[in-house]
């Protein structure tokens, strides 16, 4: 089945170059808001106002790596008193999804072309950050705070590892993961703004705490199929309800329409440290050195992965943690959610 999705942006200057980084932009947007890959794309119809001729729209498509599809680019007709410096496409799927699922994009002055099709911001708040930078720990203040429901999406990530562990499944073969996922059922649930989760009907919350299980989440959530899995709960969980949701790519790719975007970092030695704490709160018997090295570790994993690594959303607030209490870093985020 075939559906249709369009997409609108308003450019700043007639030059090749502004015309290829806005047309990039918008057919990012439509790929990324509608889960596609460039292999589902059968046509792509461009249009343009008559005040842009410095470039062919089209050529991005190539650079993109969409070489199959067919292409046209066309000058629109002009009717006084309309939008200028505007390009207009037309994208054309190989998709399952109904028509009513698609999601269109119009960007910059081209949202009052179709303001009925434009997507409204999620009232969601989404961290990100590398491991120990304290996302869990402010996200469930400001959640409390807000009397939103609090999301670890770790945690979910977490739980297949420590269903890999306990059925001596090697969580480094992803066929062998894939293999398993049907057996897998995740859930969440949630009182006065905290979350407990659950593998198979088992409350896992404080069994998935330990640097092997860490491991195993960073291993996993590296495989495409558990990412669409835990994704999909993930962005099913934030737009039914107002969320505070922590994790690794919360703003570039579960929720890129969040009304808030903050990126929490520290320094590794300061991270190592946390965690030690947590760990000897717990009475969990640690090294700091090896901590440190595997915090190291995961951090360039987590980075330099292939599927949604570790980055910072463009609109993303950035906060250095290094040298801040809980609740200097938690004021802060308010203070911008407020503003």
């Amino acid at each position: 089945m075939s559906c249709c999705i369009r997409g609108a942006i308003t450019i700043e200057e007639n030059t090749k170059e502004c015309i290829w980084q806005n047309t990039e932009l918008m057919l990012d947007e439509i790929i990324k808001r509608n889960s596609l890959s460039v292999e589902d794309i059968i046509s792509v119809v461009f249009t343009a106002t008559r005040d842009i001729d410095a470039a062919y729209p089209a050529v991005v498509l190539r650079k993109m790596g969409i070489t199959e599809a067919s292409l046209i680019c066309m000058q629109e007709m002009y009717v006084k008193g309309s939008l200028e410096m505007c390009i207009r496409v037309m994208v054309t799927i190989n998709t399952d999804k109904s028509q009513k699922d698609m999601e269109h994009v119009y960007l910059k002055g081209a949202v009052v072309l179709r303001p009925d099709l434009v997507k409204k911001k999620s009232e969601a708040v989404a961290i990100d950050g590398p491991a120990g930078s304290g996302k869990s720990t402010v996200a469930k203040l400001i959640a409390k705070e807000l009397d939103y429901i609090y999301a670890d999406t770790g945690a979910m990530y977490r739980a297949v590892g420590l269903y890999c562990i306990n059925n001596n499944i090697n969580y480094a073969d992803n066929k062998a993961v894939e293999s398993v996922l049907d057996n897998i059922d995740i859930s969440l649930v949630h009182s006065d703004g905290m979350q407990r989760i659950f593998l198979n009907g088992k409350d896992v919350t404080e069994e998935i705490r330990t640097p092997a299980v860490a491991d195993g989440a960073s291993k996993v959530a590296a495989i495409g199929s558990v990412r669409a899995m835990l994704v999909a709960l993930q962005k099913k969980l934030a737009h039914e309800n107002k969320v505070v949701m922590d994790g690794r790519d919360i703003g570039t790719n579960v929720i890129p329409d969040a009304r808030v975007k903050i990126y929490l970092d520290a320094s590794v030695d300061v991270r190592a440290k946390r965690r030690c704490h947590e760990l000897d709160e717990k009475g969990i018997a640690y090294n700091y050195d090896a901590i440190a090295a595997d915090i190291s570790k995961r951090d360039e994993y987590d980075k330099n992965r292939e599927i949604n690594p570790l980055r910072i959303a463009e609109d993303a607030h950035v906060i250095d943690t290094s040298y801040m209490t809980i609740d200097e870093v938690k004021n802060t985020i308010l203070n911008i959610i407020r503003g």
